[in-house]
């Protein structure tokens, strides 16, 4: 019979927390608790953040603009895009990247330091020998898609020679099942977009050399994913450690213990949990952000951990039929105060935003609801809002006679 391999015994908690002191410490961590540092700007917030989800939805803005503009307030959404994907003149040397994509919680934009860190991922996928896709013939078709790189430059899917074969979108065609198998393998790198389409590009030529290695074993990378998903989140259970960057339950057993964290209890939490030192060390104080959340933003894309911190149950029900969606598309939780305090499903119309369902917790969620909608749509270039339903007529009276006053001030 095979052994079980059992985790390790679990330290004595070094301290206790209370509900309101772990949520106040998440929110702190997410950098939705305090003073916003608009000098780091939008880079500091990735690099904060460890990753930034990336999503094809766009209503309001695509989510990775979303993520910042949530923390930082109204920065411009160009300057969101720079501060990603740095594109140098066509007669200048690449430019440092500051970023890449890669698989962590899901697609994300990843700080470009943290790339030996996910050499287990690569070595993991080289392992596999394949993905999604097989390919027909794996070392011509590579080859191709390396070679077309070296002497082309950065290319696109289309500039490639096309990403599908005529049918669905998961009909990928050879070339775009070898691209994609070189970005998961590191061969391959994308650190920017053009018009929402992927740039490849050589790793060798992209990803500085000081970077690009896969020289750390996979505990030194675990160690270090795990490290850094419990400082952008405060405190975490295991489970919310793994789901972080998709790791598993083993190894994030293999590693905590040195990783830097301390463990803690949390009042109601029911597991045990492992706190950032720093986020012990100064109890989190100062104004909290009143804003529109994105369905994928990891201060909520945990939904046992939200449900778990905020008592909020929430889910992106865009692949839900829509006769079966309660919320709406793509809808958005409000931050209010530092709770989840209603949702509101959004679209443009022009030059309005239209709120074409809410849902508010109470009458103290009116103006912050106001709030949020009034500065989401001057961010996005709307002069005006409209709120289409909501689930309380009560509330939806308060909060357009809301809209109404402060549109006059």
């Amino acid at each position: 019979m095979t052994a079980v391999t059992q985790p390790p015994p679990l330290p004595k908690p070094v301290t206790s927390l209370s509900r309101d002191e772990a949520r106040r410490m998440a929110l702190r961590a997410q950098g939705l608790l305090g003073a916003p540092d608009r000098r780091a700007g939008v880079r500091g917030v990735l690099r904060h953040l460890g990753a930034v989800q990336l999503d094809t939805i766009s209503v309001l803005a695509r989510s990775h603009e979303l993520v910042p503009y949530a923390r930082l307030g109204a920065v411009g959404r160009p300057a969101v895009e720079a501060a990603y994907w740095t594109t140098a003149p066509s007669d200048a040397p690449a430019a440092r990247p500051h970023s890449f994509e890669y698989w962590s919680h899901a697609a994300c934009i990843l700080p470009i330091e943290e790339w030996p860190h996910f050499a287990f991922r690569r070595r993991a996928r080289r392992a596999k020998g394949h993905r999604w896709h097989v390919m027909e013939d794996s070392e011509r078709s590579c080859a191709a898609v390396l070679d077309r790189l070296k002497a082309d430059g950065p290319l696109t899917t289309s500039e490639l020679g096309g990403g599908r074969n005529g049918g669905e979108w998961w009909d990928w065609s050879e070339t775009k099942i070898a691209v994609e198998w070189l970005l998961d393998t590191g061969e391959v790198v994308c650190t920017r977009r053009r018009a929402w389409k992927r740039v490849y590009d050589l790793a060798e030529r992209t990803v500085p050399d000081a970077l690009l290695h896969d020289d750390l074993d996979d505990t030194t990378c675990m160690r270090r994913l795990v490290a850094q998903a419990g400082a952008a989140m405060g405190v975490a259970t295991r489970a919310d450690l793994a789901d972080y960057h998709r790791l598993k339950a083993e190894q994030v057993d293999a590693v905590v213990a040195d990783s830097g964290l301390v463990p803690v209890e949390v009042e109601g939490w029911g597991k045990p949990a492992w706190a950032d030192p720093a986020a012990l060390a100064a109890p989190p104080r100062g104004r909290h952000r009143t804003t529109l959340l994105s369905p994928f933003d990891s201060l909520i894309w945990d939904r046992p951990r939200t449900e778990r911190i905020f008592g909020f149950t929430h889910r992106l029900e865009a692949y839900v039929p829509r006769p079966r969606r309660i919320h709406g598309y793509f809808a958005m939780p409000l931050l209010a105060g530092g709770q989840l305090r209603g949702r509101v499903d959004p679209a443009r119309e022009g030059t309005t935003l239209v709120a074409r369902q809410v849902s508010m917790q109470d009458s103290k969620a009116v103006a912050p609801m106001a709030q949020a909608l009034r500065e989401a749509a001057t961010w996005v270039g709307c002069d005006s809002v409209r709120v289409e339903r909501c689930d309380d007529q009560k509330l939806a009276h308060a909060l357009r006679a809301e809209l109404t006053r402060t549109s006059d001030q």
